[in-house]
């Protein structure tokens, strides 16, 4: 077993008797198998799948009117892998294998942006797409992925070496060290840079070789964004106000790149504690699908009290078709609105504290 598989939970019940017993976990048993998630997550999380497999295309991509990309598609993939959907023999693993194809056969060979082959090559859908392929990297069977007529252009991890490489040959152009929507954008800003460098920390959780000097920078960057009291700006120079998201995404990078002792993460989580709203805003599931991960890395506690009020807020919002609505149209808000209560299952490597 290479690290990668030793270093998660796989998909069912099974494989997780057969494998977690001689894991050191990061996470407590009875959460890891499932026994501590609320039924009513288990519920909406249920009905939200069996939308997002019925709205998949027949090539493997998800989205709709201008929300759509590889990004999109990797948002669906890991709500699918997040709560122990077996990716290989699993009802859904169809839905993953196509989805993680298309990302895979999107990625432009020369750049390694994903989403350069189909007019799709923005940094948001890199940052998503990479973070996707790094959290099916190890427990996707990738005999599976080219079964019959359906093949990738390049395995998962050639794919996910090449999307790192492409990360950080567009950092290097950008003076603030951080990314903005294209790849040789010379500014940047804290929504996009937070979705490429959790992709890239994910990736080097996997075991693919990020530089040292691409988290430093991407951390650089965060944290002269940051004021003394947790706001994070969104781009150029101050412009701090309470945005939940934009703190949420700080907080977080703070912590998967394991600078938890830094002042600015401390700033950031006391920012967060202070504000459990769950009502949200025009950017309630994207501010949810962070805060939720912020919180857990930060104080488990505080997430449980949040946890509460999120899922009593999705149940309520929950449509019959088992999607969520919202300014990003149907895919995105369900995709996140499902990962914002994922932790419940704590399956992705990237939820493991």
């Amino acid at each position: 077993m290479n690290l990668r598989c030793k270093s998660r939970c796989v998909a069912t019940l099974a494989f997780a008797f057969a494998f977690c017993l001689s894991e050191a976990s990061a996470q407590l048993p009875t959460a890891q198998l499932g026994d501590v998630v609320p039924r009513d997550v288990r519920e909406m999380y249920e009905k939200g799948l069996d939308f997002l497999a019925k709205s998949q295309s027949e090539s493997g991509e998800w989205g709709d009117g201008s929300y759509t990309g590889p990004g999109v598609t990797g948002m669906a993939v890991m709500t699918f892998l997040a709560s122990g959907e077996d990716p290989n023999y699993g009802i859904y693993s169809g839905n993953i294998r196509r989805g993680l194809r298309s990302i895979v056969n999107s990625q432009d060979p020369n750049s390694g942006i994903l989403g350069g082959m189909t007019g799709h090559a923005s940094m948001y859908n890199h940052g998503f797409a990479m973070l996707a392929l790094a959290e099916a990297y190890g427990v996707v069977n990738e005999r599976l992925l080219n079964s019959g007529s359906s093949t990738m252009k390049r395995s998962l991890g050639e794919a996910l070496e090449l999307a790192v490489r492409g990360a950080v040959t567009s950092q290097k152009k950008n003076s603030y060290g951080g990314w903005r929507y294209g790849a040789d954008a010379r500014d940047a800003d804290t929504s996009v840079s937070g979705a490429v460098m959790v992709g890239l920390l994910a990736a080097r959780n996997a075991g693919i070789k990020v530089p040292d000097e691409a988290i430093d920078r991407g951390v650089a960057y965060f944290k002269s964004m940051t004021s003394d009291s947790g706001q994070v700006a969104y781009a150029g120079l101050g412009g701090f106000s309470h945005s939940t998201p934009r703190i949420s995404i700080g907080c977080l990078v703070y912590a998967v790149s394991r600078r938890k002792d830094m002042p600015e993460f401390k700033a950031t989580l006391t920012a967060l504690t202070n504000q459990m709203d769950v009502s949200g805003g025009v950017y309630q599931s994207y501010g949810n699908y962070y805060q939720a991960q912020a919180l857990f890395q930060g104080d488990v506690e505080v997430w449980e009290k949040w946890n509460g009020q999120l899922i009593r807020q999705m149940k309520n919002s929950q449509n019959e078709d088992g999607s969520f609505s919202g300014n990003y149209g149907t895919t995105v808000e369900t995709s996140l609105s499902l990962l914002a209560m994922a932790l419940n299952f704590r399956f992705l490597p990237i939820y493991e504290r």
